[in-house]
Parts: structure tokens; sequence; C-alpha cells
């Protein structure tokens, strides 16, 4: 199981280094206000953009990690040493605005840790978003670039995946020798500091007041409006006029859910700041640092730093252009020209991958224009997709994002307007606002087709949230300056319309999934100790894509994803849907093949399958399965049972090619 302390060790070195890279970057052309803050995400974004192209040349592991992070260190402090001093003539972050950004980034990490209860082992339901740590433990073990831990048949090629965040992961896990599972808690915890930092930062550089890094905190965590809402109507009613809740939501959900969105989502942040900056401060160098960031945004996530992205940075860059001195147009789309071309040479291998699957899946666009639903059945289906266009924004933004939509908006068009703003502060919260609302029309009216869900709808929103909070912290800490008690008591009043949400969220991070399965999970890091024994680190195992599958919320082979740290033959349906470019009725035929295998309703040709064609050299059994008692593969010649422990499990290893023991 994952260890909090390991969890925490790492989460502080990754901090402390990609800081320190970070600050040696953003002293060469952040204000003073946002150097310090604005550090995590540049230094990782800039870190993990050119380290991975290195690391595919020269191998990934420990020593060349270990290497590049020294070398990369000892220029940052020298840069840092070589930093003239500057007058403090600015509102800074204050120290007590780190201490509660590192408590409130806890909230998500706590999550993805095990609880322990009387019975065995629970997870809280986030977790099942993280199985992606089967990506971390895969690059970690064999390199990059990843290959695909997920399939035998039509995985066997790159991982087509935007994992530059867990590409972080894997270094944490190579540097400390932790397990991949600690490294995602510490990497999610690194996410919501670093985003927290941000806009605290941003936060007191628009308002001038130390202040309004307090105010972050609590915009960030309030959350939805729908426990309220369920005190005035049952649930069957209110979901026939509003739509169940979904992964749409408020800082404090996502950054549990989806790190690497989140991450994704500061670094889009930090770009159009940096666009801003460029400006009206031309450098070379910011330029450079604006591709790293901008690459790091796409590859941590397609979903919000390409789809998002790419209408915000042109909507932006045209107002940028527009707003400059005739003279300087033409630098400035050069600077930016230079940043495009280096964030696309970095992002291109990521790109063509995941064209390259979507075309072989052959179905249809990945991305397609359809309205957000937001209304129920109550409304006739023709009516209902008229009324979603204004429900989105008269409703659902309301409903999910209380404490930061209208406030947030309000501020800053109050900010726009105020006459006393300088124009370098106003350009940067032009910028911003841009941004916001570009990602919530992607979000309002594009849709992913790629899943079951619409993770472009969800996550688009990201940028939005960020951006919002910062506006909504600004606006309440003039308000409260300027004594507009009304306008303050207003946000005041929707920070706490969010709380309940918040609090029901805590809660389930901290307190786990309950479920029948607590006992079996706690067994399971014994038994997959005992496969490795038996697996080489590039040999693909199966077991039971079923296995525990109430141990989440949402059924997912969880116990390979997190414990195995090796390739799966097929680890689940779920898996299958998002990382292969196998059709819809191949990925239907290679789950029904497997889970018959498994409940001990498999054939000699099924069990010849499993060793030919899908890879499985090792196969494991539980007691939990079907083929416990109808065991299919101690009768099959293609099959040798190599170790057996009673009541718990049996493994077998694939005859011919040699044994294999660690």
């Amino acid at each position: 199981m994952a260890s909090t302390l390991n969890a925490a060790l790492s989460a502080v070195a990754a901090l402390l280094f990609w800081t320190c890279l970070g600050a040696s970057i953003t002293h060469r052309f952040a204000p003073r206000s946002l150097v310090l803050p604005m550090a995590p995400v540049v230094g990782w974004a800039a870190h993990s953009a050119a380290a991975l192209p290195i690391f595919r040349v020269v191998g990934f592991s420990q020593p060349s990690v270990l290497v590049t992070a020294v070398v990369a260190l000892i220029a940052s402090l020298l840069a840092l040493r070589a930093r003239p001093r500057e007058a403090k003539t600015e509102a800074m972050v204050p120290g007590w605005a780190y201490g509660a950004a590192a408590l409130l980034a806890t909230l998500p990490a706590i999550a993805l840790l095990p609880k322990y209860v009387a019975d065995g082992v629970i997870l809280a339901g986030p977790v099942f978003d993280h199985s992606k740590v089967a990506m971390i433990d895969e690059m970690a073990r064999l390199g990059v670039p990843a290959g695909n831990p997920f399939l035998g048949e039509g995985g066997e090629g790159r991982l087509a995946y935007y994992y530059l965040w867990h590409f972080g992961a894997a270094e944490l896990v190579l540097a400390f020798r932790v397990s991949g599972w600690e490294a995602d808690v510490a990497m999610t915890w690194f996410t919501g500091f670093a985003s927290l930092a941000l806009m605290m930062g941003l936060a007191v550089r628009l308002s001038a007041r130390r202040s309004a890094a307090l105010w972050i905190v609590p915009f960030a965590v309030a959350g939805s409006l729908r426990p309220l809402l369920s005190l005035l109507w049952r649930a069957e009613n209110l979901e026939r006029v509003l739509l169940p809740a979904t992964g749409f939501a408020g800082w404090l959900f996502q950054a549990a859910w989806v790190p690497q969105h989140m991450m994704s989502a500061s670094c889009v942040v930090a770009a159009v700041f940096l666009m801003s900056r460029l400006a009206h401060r031309r450098s070379i160098f910011a330029a450079v640092v604006l591709g790293l960031v901008a690459a790091a945004g796409f590859e941590s996530s397609t979903w919000v730093g390409g789809v998002t992205f790419a209408p915000a940075a042109l909507a932006v860059g045209a107002v940028l252009v527009v707003l400059a001195a005739p003279p300087e147009r033409l630098p400035f789309l050069g600077y930016l020209v230079v940043a495009a071309i280096l964030a696309a040479c970095l992002a291109a291998p990521f790109l063509h991958d995941q064209l390259a699957v979507t075309a072989m899946r052959g179905a249809g666009a990945p991305v397609v224009i359809e309205p957000y639903g937001v209304l129920g059945d109550f409304f006739p289906e023709r009516l209902r997709r008229i009324l979603d266009l204004p429900a989105f924004w008269l409703v659902l933004l309301v409903v999910e994002l209380p404490a930061i939509y209208l406030v947030g908006t309000a501020a800053l068009a109050s900010f726009l307007a105020a006459p006393g703003v300088d124009r370098e502060r106003r350009q940067d919260a032009l910028a911003l606002g841009l941004l916001a609302v570009t990602a919530l029309a992607v979000s309002w009216l594009l849709a992913s087709t790629l899943g079951d869900n619409n993770d472009l709808g969800w996550r688009a929103v990201l940028p939005a949230v960020l951006v919002l909070t910062v506006f909504s912290a600004v606006g309440l800490a003039q308000w409260i300056a300027a004594r507009a008690w009304i306008a303050a008591a207003a946000a005041l009043g929707a920070i706490c319309l969010g709380l309940p949400s918040a609090v029901e969220i805590v809660r389930q991070n901290i307190a786990g999934h309950d479920q029948p399965d607590a006992a079996a999970f706690a067994q399971m890091p014994d038994l997959w100790a005992a496969v490795r024994r038996h697996a080489a680190p590039e040999e693909r195992i199966g077991n039971n894509p079923l296995s525990l599958r109430g141990v989440t919320p949402w059924p997912i082979n969880i116990s390979w994803a997190l414990l195995s740290n090796r390739r799966s033959c097929y680890a689940g349906r779920e898996f299958a849907l998002v990382f292969t470019a196998l059709p819809a009725e191949r990925r239907s035929a290679i789950d029904a093949q497997f889970i018959r295998v498994f409940a001990g309703e498999g054939s000699a040709d099924d069990v010849r399958d499993l060793a030919t064609r899908y890879g499985c050299r090792v196969t494991v059994v539980t007691p939990a399965d079907g083929a416990w008692t109808r065991d299919p593969f101690a009768s099959s010649p293609l099959y040798r049972l190599v170790e057996a422990e009673p009541g718990r499990w049996r493994i077998y290893r694939a005859a011919g090619g040699g044994a294999f023991r660690q």
C-alpha cells in the first residue's frame, strides 16, 4: 500500500526542486510579486517539457534523472545568486498564505491514500481516475516514450495519451525509489499547491493587496449548490429538472480527480500571463519559456492545453496585437511565433500518436459541436435542446460554481472598468478574462467523443475556474478595503452557499468508499509481489478484469493498476476504451473473452489466445474468480503452475521461453 510518509517526503522534494528551478526562470521576466508564486508551475513545466525529449535520447533511469536534476539545480542556484536585489515596492504573497496552500493541497492528496478500517483497506472515489498509476510504473520501469501497459493486442506500440504529468511522477519514482502510487499522491499534492500559489500570486498582483491571497482559500474550497438544492427537492424531482452531477466542478473536486488537467490549466493561465508580459516587455528568453509552458500544458491535457488553449491563445494574441503600438506589433508577433514553433515541436510526438490512434479507431471526429446538456427530461427533448444553450450560463454555472461565477465575473468587469488601474495590470486582467470566456465557451459548445463521458466539457472549464477564483479574491479584498459592505457580504454569502458541498467532498475523501472487498484488497500487495517474482519487467500478466470491482464506486481493475507494477495483457474495458485503437466490436469481444476465462467458462481456444494472441506470460487466479474452482489454466498444456498460496492465489506461467524469477 502507499506510504503516507514516502508520499509526503516526495512531495516536499518535488516542491523544493521545481520551485527553485522556477524561481530562477520567473525572476527574469515576472513582476516581483509573482516570482515565487509562479515558480512551481513554471519550474515543473519548463523542466518536464525539456527533460522528456532528453530522456528519450539518453535513457530514463535513476542515474540520468539524478544527474539531470543536479545540473538543473546548480544552474538554478547560480542564476538566483546572480539576481540583482530589488526594492520592495509591491504587495507580496505573505508567508502564511503558502502555509494555507500547503494545508489545502492535502485535501485532494488525502483522497488517494489507502484508508485502513477494521476489516481491511478501502479507497476513496477519486482513486478511480488514478488507475493511470500503471503509466507511471511503466515509464519508471521501462523508460520513455511510454509503452501501453493496458492491452497486449493492439496496445504494443507507444502510449497515445497526454502523460507529461505522469512522467513527472515517474521521475519521483526513480529519484526516491518510491512506488508509482506514492509518486502519484505526491504529484497530486504538488499540483494542488502550485495551482493555489499561482492564483494567490495573481490575486495579490492584480489587487495590490496581500489579503487577496487569503480569499483564494475559501473560494477554491467552495463547491456546488446541489446539497442545498437537495434540501428543497427530492433527488428524483431535482434530476428531472437538472441533469445529475458530473465531473464538471470546481477546484476542490477536480484537484483530487484529475490533477493532470489541473496542472495543464495552471500552465495555460501562466502562458496567457506570459503572453501579456511579452506584449510590453519583449524577450527571447520569455518567448522560450512561453513555448515550454504551452507545450507542458498540451502534453498534460489535450483537452485543456490543446483544444481549450488554442482558441484562447488566438483570441488573447489578437487583442494584445491590437492594443500594442503599431511599431511594436510585428516584433511581438515574431516572439509569439517563436514560442508557438517551440511548443509545436515539443508537442508533436504526442499530437501525432493521438491523431494516429483516433484515425485507427475509425469512430469519427474526437471533438464535435454539441452544446453541454444541462436540463432533465421534465422538459420535452426538442425544447430542452434549445433551453440548454442559455441554461449553461444561467443555471449550470450558478449551480456548480456558486462562489466564483457571479462574484468573479462582477469583480473582473469592475476591475477592467476601474479608472485607477495601471496599463499593465489592466492588460493582464483582460488577457485572463479572455481566457476564462474562451474556456467556458469551449465547455459550452464542444464535446469529446473518445470515451463514455464528455471529458472535454468537464475539463475545459478549469482555466476559467482558476481565473474566476483569482478575480473573486481580488474583488472581495478590494470591496472590504473600500467598505463596500453589500458587495463583500454578497461574496461571503456566495462562499457559504458552496461550503456544504465542500464538507461532503472532504468527508468522502477522508472516509473513503465503504465496500465489502476491504479484506481482499488488503491482501493485494502480497499477491502482486508474488506475481512480480515470476514476471519480467517487460512481460504482460493476466488477471480477472472484474477483480475487486466494488473497491471503487465505478468498477475498474484497480488492484492491478495501483500495485502490480507490471503490464497487463488486458486490464479491462475502461482501459481499452481510452488507451487502444481497437474498434468497439473488437473491444467487446476481448472483454467477453477474458471475463469468460476468469469465470471458469473459457475454452481451450480462449486460453490459447491469452497465451499467444494477447501475450499473457503470467496469469493469476484468486478465490473470487470462478476459475478458482473451474480452473482452465490447470488443465492447459500452455501454462504451468509456478506458485500457489492455499486459499489465496495460484500463479501460472506460460510454457516455453524459460522461467523467470526476480
